[in-house]
């Protein structure tokens, strides 16, 4: 062996590795929900009654995966650090790239998108700093409500132009719950960051 391979088999062995633990069943269902929001946005892109079809199918599998990866986590034991940081930022971009989007074809309006993406990045930061401070913030049943109400409307508004009858009820439909989403996301973010608030505001 030349001492260029020693070097090379010893610079290989010292890179850092992710541990085994890590490379399990959720969080790659997690890495599957990262990979599929760039297929999302390239077939909707173009949204033809073809490919509105099959893009609301990429996204609401993308966001069906998000309460599996989390269920089988809890259930096999299998929640890790790597897991806990993937699955929020997914769920993130996942949502981020579908309100863009619609607001590129007119769907949704600015300030609506910009507001609840808002929330979401004002949330992560708030949750990161307690992190550092050691403290965990439950989510609540009105996060969980927000939730469902922002895929709802999404996907109704991704739905656009397949049933061309059915075009101006999904437009309704799926601002409708855009803003029940709205609410939702302002009242948990409320008790988000009041909350973290009275945990941390006496240590500052």
């Amino acid at each position: 062996m030349s001492g260029v391979d020693l070097v090379n088999k010893n610079a290989f062995n010292q890179m850092p590795k992710l541990p085994a633990s890590n490379f399990n069943l959720p969080n790659s269902i997690t890495f599957l929900r990262i990979v599929l929001i760039p297929v999302f946005i390239w077939v909707f892109s173009q949204p033809t009654p073809e490919r509105a079809f099959w893009s609301v199918v990429i996204f609401l599998g993308a966001a069906l995966t998000d309460f599996l990866d989390g269920y089988l986590a809890r259930k096999s034991g299998q929640v890790t650090n790597l897991g806990k940081l993937l699955d929020p930022v997914a769920d993130k971009l996942l949502v981020a790239s579908g309100l863009i989007l619609l607001v590129q074809f007119q769907r949704v309006s600015v300030w609506l998108a910009i507001v609840l993406i808002a929330r979401e990045l004002i949330v992560t930061g708030a949750r990161m700093v307690a992190a550092r401070e050691g403290l965990v913030v439950a989510a609540d049943g009105t996060g969980k409500i927000k939730v469902v109400a922002q895929i709802s409307g999404i996907v109704c508004l991704v739905a656009i132009g397949i049933v061309e009858s059915m075009d101006h009820w999904l437009l309704e439909i799926g601002n409708m719950m855009l803003y029940l989403a709205l609410g939702f996301s302002l009242w948990s973010a409320w008790g988000y960051l009041s909350g973290i608030a009275k945990k941390i505001g006496p240590q500052w």
